[in-house]
């Protein structure tokens, strides 16, 4: 055999030994896991063990044993009895009074040193000083301390045939090992209990986060669909409403609304199903897939489809992947809000820099929120001004004005402020920006709404 080989012999050999290790240790691990389940749950069951164990050893050792060691063996056998029970039954309430327990316990051993009967069942004190150590205090070790060596001392007066550091060093010794076992169990339960309250705390912050972010999913959701609904319902009755006038004089113009009202319900409708696409739990449908929306050219229920089977149709995208709008997307808005009727300026200052896509979506939001609300509430004969500054660094500031005097809703407030004047708020406290909504001061009227981004918040 190579030098090879045995080395990969004697790896495969350590390699076995160390999982049949490993699976040993898991199944002592998982056997003390049921003993401390089953002593949580039964408690009492495990103390009347032991102490049943601890009270044989002792009445065993009084049947006659304790002579062997004794300093005088003429102790009568009827306090060895009492003194040995004296010293293991208290064992039952280890667990909720251990300083008692010691209490109850240094008497007998008090009574064994100076009788001379040195019962080895004093040792068992050593067991509730263990409990003293696991779930008491520090500081009542020294009342253990206290506890125990009396009855040493007095042995060691009285029969000090052993020695001071038999009779009491090696006792003390004793404690000192079996304080520090207990620190070490105490120490290890403590740490895991807090690994299990870490846990805990994860697990309450992980579904607090999953809520928060749940809510601010369905607050997004709610934005969008007010801004899409809102302002392409407003060009549609905007529309139909200059259509129902112009049907009786000018037909071509009653067209051009029925046209108008056709485009914005298919833009509408494709900026929701790519809204409501994210809602899916499947993934979208992949361009030419029967089970796209939009590309069943037999659904006679789809806007997409042009109502004429003979006119020419374009490719159509998936709707759910086509882009968020955006700044250059502007014109086509206002162009749509004046075919509703409602005439619009529009001025840019300053050179646009390159905006994220973020906050151009929270531009164009508020502009399409603002010029809705002229639409809804502006009255006839109203104009409107949009207005947009682009400052070095990333700054852009919007503001909207129209010189309608119709029914508005009240002065923007925490009490008044309507849907689409919070969402618009908050699109703007995205980026750290302001805006401001409210009517124009007499004579002239009107409103306004003036959006502003500082350069300092471009991510």
């Amino acid at each position: 055999m190579t030098d090879e080989d045995r080395r990969t012999t004697m790896g495969g050999m350590d390699h076995h030994q160390a999982g049949g290790a490993g699976a040993l240790t898991a199944r002592v691990q998982a056997a003390l896991h049921r003993v401390r389940a089953f002593d949580g749950r039964r408690p009492l069951v495990w103390d009347a063990v032991l102490t049943g164990f601890f009270v044989v050893a002792a009445l065993t050792e009084a049947g006659g044993g304790w002579r062997n060691t004794a300093a005088d063996p003429d102790v009568p056998s009827e306090l060895v009895t009492v003194l040995s029970l004296f010293l293991s039954v208290p064992l039952l309430w280890r667990r909720r009074h251990p300083l008692a327990v010691l209490a109850v316990m240094a008497p007998a051993a008090l009574v064994s040193q100076w009788t001379g009967a040195l019962l080895q069942a004093a040792l068992i004190q050593q067991v509730a000083v263990f409990g003293v150590a696991l779930r008491l205090p520090w500081r009542r070790l020294w009342w253990a301390v206290a506890l125990l060596a009396p009855p040493l001392v007095v042995g060691a007066v009285r029969f000090p045939r052993d020695g001071w550091v038999q009779s009491v060093g090696a006792p003390l010794w004793l404690f000192a090992l079996v304080v520090l076992g207990a620190v070490a169990v105490r120490t290890r339960r403590e740490y895991t209990a807090s690994l299990v309250e870490r846990a805990r705390r994860l697990e309450v912050e992980r579904d607090q986060q999953a809520r928060l972010a749940a809510a601010a999913e369905r607050a997004r959701i709610a934005r969008e669909m007010h801004d899409i609904i809102g302002h392409n319902l407003s060009v549609i009755t905007g529309l139909a409403d200059g259509g129902r006038y112009a049907a009786a004089k000018s037909p071509e113009r009653a067209a051009q609304a029925l046209d108008g009202i056709a485009s914005t319900s298919r833009q509408a409708l494709t900026e929701l199903r790519r809204l409501l696409g994210v809602l899916r739990d499947d993934d979208p449908s992949p361009p030419g897939d029967p089970g796209a929306p939009g590309d069943d050219p037999g659904d006679p229920e789809d806007p997409g489809e042009p109502a004429d089977p003979e006119a020419p149709t374009a490719p159509v995208s998936p709707p759910m992947l086509a882009p968020q709008p955006a700044l250059a997307d502007l014109d086509e808005l206002l162009e749509g809000v004046r075919a509703a009727g409602l005439p619009v300026r529009h001025t840019v200052r300053g050179e646009a820099p390159p905006l994220p896509p973020g906050r151009q979506l929270t531009v164009f939001r508020v502009v399409q929120e603002a010029l809705t609300n002229t639409l809804k509430h502006a009255g006839p004969g109203a104009t409107a001004t949009v207005e947009v500054s682009y400052e070095g660094g990333g700054g852009v500031a919007v503001t909207v004005t129209d010189t309608g005097g119709g029914a508005r809703p009240p002065v923007p407030g925490p009490r008044t402020e309507g849907r689409g004047l919070t969402g618009m708020r908050e699109r703007a406290a995205l980026y750290e920006g302001a805006l401001e909504a409210g009517p124009l001061p007499p004579p002239a009227g009107g409103w306004r709404v003036h959006l502003s981004l500082p350069k300092d918040a471009v991510t």
